[in-house]
């Protein structure tokens, strides 16, 4: 999670260098500036020998009291062509260097009320299909390495299950719509917005017959992630 800003693992506490936040970098609108920051945050990651970055962010800034991708910096820009345009400069800037990259949170957690490591969270009025737009991009340009799920809920897309545990959404929509051959990995399925509706055993099965590739497990306080790969 090096995304930069305010989400990052290799702090400057630590010794490691200062990051900016993707809105400072779409702020700034300078695909070539966003390339050699990202280029930077690889350099750092491939040093340590960390070969994949769960990021970037390709959500919308769609929502302003968003408290989780707004109230964290961590989009690009509301525009979806400006989010990609960055977006691929930052997924290129890594594989130059090295290491693979993860588009999060799909099909987008931009518009969106709520924060999903707290509870259940309804997009269903807000969502668009403008959301999709980043994703679509990366997936266009070979440069899609991983996808990374967002536990929201859209009855339009499916009026039982979060986008996570979905098979409409991640093989309707992302595998055939789209065309994504990569890997799908799951966002923290420790999240409460799993856990309050699911059982873990509940919620692994849905999450294989949806066709995740990757169930990620993390304590959130400590970092400590454990994944299964299906």
């Amino acid at each position: 999670d090096q995304e930069g800003g305010r989400v990052n693992r290799l702090k400057p506490a630590y010794g490691f260098p200062e990051t900016l936040s993707h809105e400072e970098l779409g702020a700034r609108n300078d695909p070539d500036f966003t390339f050699e920051h990202a280029a930077m945050i690889a350099r750092t990651l491939a040093e340590l020998g960390i070969n994949l970055n769960l990021a970037p962010v390709v959500d919308l800034d769609a929502n302003p009291d968003n408290p989780i991708i707004k109230g964290k910096r961590r989009s690009f820009h509301a525009a979806p062509e400006v989010v990609a345009t960055h977006a691929l400069a930052f997924a290129r800037a890594h594989r130059r260097h090295g290491v693979l990259t993860c588009a999060k949170h799909f099909p987008g957690h931009g518009s969106a009320m709520g924060d999903t490591h707290l509870g259940l969270v309804d997009v269903t009025r807000t969502w668009t299909e403008r959301e999709l737009i980043p994703f679509q991009r990366l997936i266009e340009a070979g440069q899609a390495d991983l996808i990374m799920t967002a536990h929201v809920f859209n009855a339009r897309l499916d009026p039982e299950r979060p986008a996570t545990l979905s098979r409409p959404v991640l093989q309707g929509i992302l595998r055939e719509r789209l065309g994504f051959g990569g890997l799908i990995l799951s966002d923290d399925m420790e999240m409460k917005a799993i856990t309050s509706q699911y059982g873990l055993e509940t919620a692994v099965q849905f999450g294989i017959e949806a066709g995740l590739d990757i169930l990620c497990f993390g304590n959130n306080l400590t970092h400590d992630p454990h994944i299964v790969a299906k």
